[in-house]
């Protein structure tokens, strides 16, 4: 059974940091991406990570601020978010994509994701 939970959002203040970290079991062989959803607004592309050559990807709303990366031992992805505005406030969501060495036009679209987590809440203070 194929389950991805996410875990490490919270409230931080403008300029803060937060890792959140999406653990995935009963899939291999997936490319992963972070999306996120603000209140009123529809569900964005924040960053993805191909399966096998860790290829990365990211909206240029927080190029340069966040990091995805994956542990391939756990199963396990994470995005390390620094530098934090309050317009990052969101319920991210991490999410699983069949495509997994895609480019940018399979993994920036959310119809193309085959799984997706619970989400967590991240709220950035000013």
């Amino acid at each position: 059974q194929v389950q991805l939970v996410e875990s490490g959002g919270g409230l931080v203040p403008a300029g803060g940091s937060l890792r959140l970290s999406c653990a995935a079991s009963g899939l291999s062989n997936y490319a992963m991406g972070w999306f996120r959803q603000a209140a009123g607004k529809e569900r964005e592309f924040v960053a993805a990570i191909t399966w096998s050559a860790g290829t990365t990807y990211y909206a240029d709303s927080v190029k340069g601020r966040f990091t995805i990366s994956r542990d391939g031992a756990k199963n396990t992805v994470y995005l390390q978010m620094d530098s934090l505005k309050p317009e990052d406030t969101a319920v991210y969501y991490c999410a699983a994509n069949r495509y997994a060495d895609g480019g940018y036009y399979y993994l920036g679209r959310a119809y193309e994701y085959d799984r997706w987590g619970q989400g967590t809440q991240v709220t950035v203070s000013s």
